[in-house]
């Protein structure tokens, strides 16, 4: 199993020289995010036109790479999510940073342009549906290759037999959220131009490595990779090469014929350390976390043009509730957190529009004190709030891609799907948190807004320092 190789080191004398990891994506969630079910050939191959417009318009890397992908055969990435992980239950489409765990590694694939198709092989009801909403095709896994001891290449034979027209495969594992589109183009390019059979990720690890020796034994422990009477300064050591178990290419014949991921003639593709993440165990989660915030894929567009944010009041900036005293005064309570966020947004000169409803159970002369105290305006919607607000972002003359809109509900699904950033609080209804590109952990008028916000204007940093000259 390609999992189980891991830890296995590369030595540095046998590193070639690696493509530079090129243009970093700096773009938010895919245009594809909420694609319906694909069930007929026809689908199918509205998917093969799709991968190559999205080839051709992404650019390939080079002008020979675009002549040879066109001569190669299906090339189809295949994500495995087992719906019976030990270690966190359902960990595929756990959500990581608003995302579910697949959806990030999905993104980026559909985003690279390079595959034929995307599948997602499961066993499991419920990440079928999620596989579906982020632009993947569903490969029904048998029960015979969903057990414990099941292997990845089982899995990958079972697909492979399923569909003969895939000639190359690309095993994308789910649990590396740092994934980007850049990685794969360059990945592919070693089989389609450089006439590889295989091709792995890695990453460059410093770490001296002493043998093992059983507890109570006489045996010493020797140094199995320096000279500890020359102990080498990190500068001037290259370090060794490690399996990250990002990502696998191989051809059909490799995995059908031999079982394997790796042989032929093999390559390795070096992933730079920032994007190596794998989650193993629950542990992991709140590093890889705070990894994928920096270092994640977002999608196609610029997150730093949002110049425009709707928010909903009730809902998103209080948390639904009116309290009603004994004479009859009607309060609400905002939380300070979000408050001040929507303060930090104005300081970076993006507009923020208060929402309410005609069917808003908050007292008009409450709404003017929060626009007060906010500083915002408020506008009133009726029941289908997109049409409201198309003419708001006509007369600001701004496109949807520079709007983030915060909903709760039914109402807000279609301004969350079109909004080229979007949220809802975690205390939201399903059909809302399926909408929406970011779900936050906070409820609503306990600090969500805020989470929003944050979440804005780190993509807006990030994408400017990915900006920079020297920026890999």
């Amino acid at each position: 199993m390609a999992t189980a190789k891991r830890r296995n080191a590369v030595s540095a004398s046998e590193r070639q020289l690696p493509n530079k990891e090129k243009d970093k994506e700096k773009r938010r969630p895919s245009s594809l995010t909420g694609v319906k079910s694909l069930k007929t050939q026809e689908d199918t191959d509205v998917v093969s036109r799709e991968a190559k417009r999205r080839r051709d318009d992404s650019g390939c890397p080079s002008s020979s790479s675009c002549q040879s992908l066109s001569n190669q055969s299906h090339v189809a990435a295949v994500i495995l999510a087992r719906g019976g992980s030990k270690g966190i239950p359902l960990k595929n489409i756990k959500m990581l940073a608003g995302v579910p765990l697949i959806g990030w590694v999905l993104r980026a694939a559909v985003d690279s342009g390079v595959f034929d198709s995307v599948w997602v092989s499961t066993d499991h009801k419920d990440i079928k549906e999620v596989a579906k909403a982020w632009g993947a095709q569903v490969h029904q896994r048998s029960a015979e290759v969903s057990r414990d001891s099941s292997s990845s290449i089982e899995a990958i034979q079972e697909f492979l037999d399923a569909h003969k027209e895939v000639g190359i495969v690309c095993n994308i594992q789910a649990t590396s959220p740092c994934l980007h589109p850049h990685h794969v183009k360059n990945a592919v390019e070693k089989i389609t131009v450089q006439g590889y059979d295989s091709v792995f990720a890695v990453v460059r690890r410093h770490q001296f490595r002493w043998k093992e020796v059983n507890e109570g034994s006489c045996e010493q422990t020797v140094a199995l990779n320096l000279d500890p009477a020359k102990r080498p300064r990190r500068q001037d050591w290259a370090g060794e090469l490690y399996e990250n178990g990002s990502f696998y290419f191989a051809k059909r014949d490799l995995i059908v014929n031999e079982g394997l991921l790796q042989g032929g003639k093999i390559s390795y593709f070096e992933m730079e350390a920032k994007y190596s993440v794998d989650i193993d165990v629950d542990i992991d989660w709140p590093v890889a976390e705070q990894r994928v915030l920096s270092y994640g894929y977002f999608g196609k567009e610029t997150p730093e043009v949002v110049r425009l944010m709707f928010c909903n009041v009730s809902g998103c900036l209080t948390d639904g509730k009116i309290f009603i005293s004994a004479s009859g005064e009607e309060m609400v309570s905002v939380n300070t957190r979000d408050a001040t966020g929507l303060s930090m947004l104005q300081k970076e000169q993006v507009e923020v529009i208060l929402l309410t409803s005609e069917e808003d159970p908050i007292d008009s002369t409450l709404l003017k004190k929060i626009a007060d105290r906010m500083k915002c305006k408020v506008e009133k919607v009726g029941k289908e709030p997109l049409n409201d607000l198309q003419k708001i972002v006509k007369d600001k003359k701004l496109d949807w891609k520079d709007v983030a809109f915060m909903g709760f509900d039914h109402a807000d699904v279609k301004c969350l799907n079109l909004a080229g950033l979007s949220a809802v609080p975690g205390d939201a209804p399903d059909v809302a948190l399926k909408a929406a590109k970011h779900i936050c952990q906070c409820s609503g008028g306990s600090g969500a807004v805020r989470e929003f916000v944050e979440r804005i204007l780190r993509q807006k940093r990030m994408a400017k320092s990915q900006r920079e000259p020297d920026g890999h």
